[in-house]
């Protein structure tokens, strides 16, 4: 290759890069120059009982960017495998929807996502009357697994990955109180069929390991997440005791 060749691939090759550094990649190397910065926090959900979680532990995020991603489980994948994947596919695709975007490019982005698992079989979340019923037999009366994959994405790329196994077991469930259930529609895009934290609590006969796994961010694994990469928790636990009636 000639000289003059070499030199237009190179000049080509610089103009071109620019144009495919994001935003979020230049911010993260002005921010870490710069000290006194508040973090901001990008959930990759649109969950009602995920905000609720972070808002128990005093965390309010300061966007929500929900990630469509195609959820069936693979040919012979297994739980913990699914809900890693997913998680993290959850939070990347929120990473790259906010890249360019200047009001959170640089923000830290978390991710969860929960299966239930009998053995090792999963059960999804049931679109039909009839997998919905199906879910509650065969977790009447009997113990399940469920398991919350937890996804941080840091503003440097950095990706910091857990999973929380809880352990349920269930009462023997009536005809009458399946029905009943079913009829109440709280079933509907839940994990296994039931929603913990709302008729189905009365149906959990023992619980090892995180209620709030259950629900669908474990808090105590996101808060320590969080706390070990410096990210200003506590602030907020502080301020709240002003806001208490003297």
């Amino acid at each position: 290759m000639t000289s003059q060749k070499t030199g237009i691939l190179t000049a080509l090759s610089n103009v071109a890069a620019p144009q495919r550094q994001s935003l979020r990649r230049t911010l993260a190397r002005e921010t870490s120059k710069q000290a006194g910065i508040r973090p901001k926090l990008v959930l990759a959900s649109a969950s009602p009982r995920r905000l609720t979680l972070l808002a128990q532990a005093g965390i309010d995020p300061d966007a929500l960017r929900p990630a469509s991603i195609d959820e069936t489980p693979r040919k012979g994948e297994m739980p913990r495998t699914l809900v890693n994947r997913l998680s993290r596919a959850k939070a990347e695709a929120a990473r790259d929807q906010l890249s360019n975007d200047r009001e959170v490019a640089d923000a830290y982005v978390l991710a969860a996502d929960t299966v239930v698992a009998v053995g090792r079989r999963i059960l999804t979340k049931p679109k039909l009357v009839e997998e919905a019923v199906a879910c509650l037999q065969l977790l009447s009366g009997r113990s399940h697994r469920v398991l919350t994959g937890v996804c941080l994405i840091t503003p440097d790329d950095q990706v910091k990955t857990k999973i929380v196994e809880t352990r349920v077991r269930f009462k023997r469930l009536s005809a009458d109180e399946i029905d009943a259930y079913i009829a109440s529609r709280e079933w509907r895009d839940k994990a296994g069929g039931y929603a913990i934290q709302g008729l189905a609590g009365c149906f959990a006969q023992k619980i090892v390991g995180s209620y709030t796994s259950i629900v669908g961010l474990p808090l105590t694994e996101v808060v320590g997440m969080l706390a070990a990469e410096g990210f200003p928790l506590h602030f907020n636990w502080i301020k709240s005791a002003d806001l208490e009636p003297l």
